[in-house]
């Protein structure tokens, strides 16, 4: 595949987000690779194209299979493995967004009510650290209720919401 500036440009940054995101670079690049592509690649074309070694680019494909962000398929006549990305922003965004929360937020979630309780029987925590850990809790309760409450939301409707901005803290006073 002939990448254009533009492309490889894209294809770096996004690698390079990746790593920011806990993603391995590789991995990321190899997504952005196929969300970019018009046709299903197969993982030597996408060595190749990259100049990442086979085994990176297998290793990468699987993690992002996994996360559900690239598909494998089949071409007629031809015996490999093809894969392709999700190319819908709204549902790349949307199960990012799923995997980290279910691997960063809920786990910090299990072990602040986790410590509320262990508060519940303490008497040796000062109340300002037993305040700071019941309100980052509720914190983060409350962000993610919403976020678990607007999820399954239309898409037009979520698209209303966010052009509304700070005219929606307007209507309620803020």
């Amino acid at each position: 595949m002939r990448l254009t500036p533009v492309m490889q440009r894209y294809i770096v940054h996004w690698g390079e987000m990746g790593s920011r995101w806990g993603m391995n670079r590789s991995v990321a690049q190899v997504h952005a690779l196929l969300y970019l592509s018009t046709e299903p690649l197969h993982a030597d074309e996408i060595g190749a194209t990259l100049g990442i070694a086979r085994s990176n680019v297998s290793v990468g494909l699987k993690e992002l299979v996994a996360w559900n962000l690239v598909q494998v398929t089949q071409v007629l006549g031809d015996r490999r493995d093809f894969f392709q990305a999700q190319h819908d922003p709204w549902e790349v965004i949307r199960v990012i967004m799923e995997g980290r929360k279910r691997r960063e937020i809920d786990p910090t979630l299990a072990a602040l009510r986790a410590c509320v309780s262990e508060l519940e029987d303490d008497k040796e925590t000062d109340d300002i650290v037993r305040e700071r850990i019941t309100t980052q809790l509720e914190f983060l309760e409350t962000v993610t209720g919403w976020y678990d409450s607007i999820k399954s939301l239309p898409r037009k409707t979520l698209l209303k919401m966010m052009r509304l901005g700070q005219r929606i803290a307007k209507a309620i006073g803020e």
